[in-house]
């Protein structure tokens, strides 16, 4: 009996995460080394946790308040304002979700009708169309290109919209590339989108993994463009809380009542525990991040360095903790070179298709485990690369 007949066509039609497909193929084989997960391979540093056993030994283990507590909302108000010196008021301008995805997800099913489009420049996160797809809206790929360092041009964008248009999702730092843009750069974007009554959905969840001494840039803070901006972010990866799952997102307060109403209805609240555990994290933890970000610069360095000596050309990272290398020489597709380094050298990496077609002939290898696996997985990605760019010219 085929059941999937009940299923919404939108749900019918999403294809499984390809990189999940990849954890579930290293997971079944002993000895593999992974360069596949985007987690930090550091725990929630100890002070955090203990601020969350605190708040359990005094019996605050019941629902919060539907947008989170308030003292985690003006906690995330005073880091933004450090972070971008912009303004969002606690009470109206932010909701704390179970996680980034969760807010993407409501921001989508706030926003969009069918028949909407919504632009997302690629290679990309694979979550950002699926949740466009599910609300019956469009989203159409805007592809960039490694000659361009992977970035959003206002040509580009330009040329994409239509009177469809809603929306663009921006993601920098980027998963999958490490690419960053510069406030110049992101002003010149808000230009277009703002000519044309666009919005911007600016997913920032790597705002603080960021190196070569720059700054975090937003299109937030771009003339014009804070309240026509959807700001989305977490505590996951700047705080080492991945499976606490606290994220937030703020915006004017006519939009974000929308999202609000869809975080009530189907999720309530997020974590309390983890909530103030976030608390801990974004109002003492600024050296802890410090750290983490300097130990991922470290690897960060090593692993470009590596992929020079191996051959694989790619855009330097200055954010997040990916590496996009090219694989091109190798002449394998994306999927056919990793599924091939997984059983010759088990070595696991992401194929760039993964992340849009755009990302076809690179592979994501992201450096948040240890050095000790870095190298490792480096040995075995150049032995592979030797072998096949052999044949590649036979």
């Amino acid at each position: 009996m085929n059941m999937q007949k009940y299923l919404k066509p939108q749900v019918a039609a999403i294809q499984p995460s390809v990189i999940r497909k990849f954890f579930d193929l290293a997971a079944k084989m002993e000895g593999v080394v992974s360069l596949g997960i985007g987690e930090p391979d550091f725990s929630t540093p100890l002070a955090f946790c203990e601020a969350g056993w605190r708040s359990m030994q005094q019996g605050k283990t019941g629902y919060s308040p539907n947008p989170g507590l308030l003292e985690l909302r003006q906690a995330i108000s005073a880091y933004l304002q450090r972070l971008l010196g912009l303004t969002y008021r606690p009470e109206d301008q932010i909701v704390v979700t179970v996680g980034g995805s969760e807010a993407i997800d409501a921001t989508c099913r706030a926003l969009l009708c069918p028949g909407d489009e919504v632009l997302i420049p690629e290679p990309t996160f694979v979550s950002y169309a699926p949740c466009v797809e599910l609300c019956g809206a469009t989203a159409v790929p805007v592809p960039t290109d490694a000659a361009d360092g992977f970035k959003l041009t206002p040509q580009q964008l330009e040329a994409a919209i239509t009177p469809k248009t809603k929306a663009v999702v921006l993601n920098f730092p980027s998963n999958p590339t490490g690419v960053v843009m510069s406030q110049a750069e992101l002003d010149a974007l808000a230009e277009v989108l703002l000519r044309h009554d666009v919005l911007a959905i600016s997913d920032e969840i790597y705002a603080e993994l960021i190196y070569d001494g720059l700054s975090h840039a937003s299109i937030a803070k771009a003339p014009g463009m804070q309240d026509m901006t959807i700001l989305i972010s977490g505590c996951s990866k700047s705080l080492a809380m991945t499976g606490w799952r606290i994220g937030y997102v703020c915006a004017h307060p006519d939009i974000l009542s929308g999202i609000y109403k869809i975080h009530q209805f189907s999720l309530s609240c997020a974590s309390t525990t983890g909530q103030y555990v976030a608390i801990e994290g974004l109002q003492n933890g600024q050296a802890e991040t410090r750290r983490m970000v300097a130990e991922y610069d470290r690897r960060r360095q090593f692993i470009v360095r590596r992929f020079a000596e191996i051959g694989l050309p790619l855009c330097k990272p200055q954010g997040a903790f990916y590496a996009f290398p090219s694989i091109a020489g190798t002449g394998l597709s994306s999927t056919q070179f990793c599924e091939q380094l997984l059983q010759e050298e088990k070595v696991a990496c992401v194929p760039g298709n993964a992340f849009g077609a755009s990302g076809e002939g690179f592979i994501r290898c992201s450096y948040a485990t240890s050095m000790e696996n870095i190298a490792k997985a480096c040995e075995g990605i150049e032995r592979f690369v030797n072998r096949h760019a052999g044949r590649c010219g036979e």
